[in-house]
């Protein structure tokens, strides 16, 4: 399966995604636990049914300590006692910043106050920009039909 569009190689995307990567590093850098990220950019991506992005968070997960067990049960993490309760909340959020089009009204208040229970105003912002981030990515991944299966760790840090 060959992609429908290089990204880097063309002139207008290229340009673009250097510029959301570098504001990537921005919500990488911070202060919410990378666990978590790896977990909300799986989650995400799985609703998307964004394969090249599913690929690569369980690769990072991995690679960085994540349990087999653990990022198998992302995708049930409401039946899954795996997972934190700050975890759980990230999920949901996530979650509910995905699929705002599936409930009226967008992200309910009581999401967005159990999320904020868990985390403060940094990473609040930074779990906001990584599941905005990974719609962007995985719409771009569909879209274009980014082919999965051969990243490897660390490719794109």
């Amino acid at each position: 399966m060959d992609a429908r569009l290089d990204f880097f190689a063309n002139p207008i995307t290229g340009k673009a995604l250097r510029h959301v990567m570098s504001a990537g590093k921005v919500v990488k850098d911070s202060a919410l636990p990378a666990t978590t990220q790896e977990l909300v950019s799986l989650r995400v991506s799985q609703i998307n049914g964004c394969a090249v992005c599913v690929d690569m968070h369980t690769k990072e997960a991995a690679a960085a300590g994540e349990s087999s067990v653990r990022l198998h049960l992302v995708a049930a993490w409401r039946e899954a006692t795996v997972f934190s309760e700050a975890e759980r909340a990230a999920l949901e959020l996530a979650e509910a910043g995905t699929r705002v089009a599936d409930g009226a009204g967008g992200v309910a208040d009581a999401v967005w106050e159990n999320a904020a229970r868990h985390y403060d105003e940094e990473q609040l912002g930074a779990l906001l920009m990584l599941i905005s981030f990974m719609n962007l990515a995985n719409r771009l991944n569909v879209m274009t039909r980014q082919p999965a299966g051969a990243y490897e760790v660390g490719q794109f840090h």
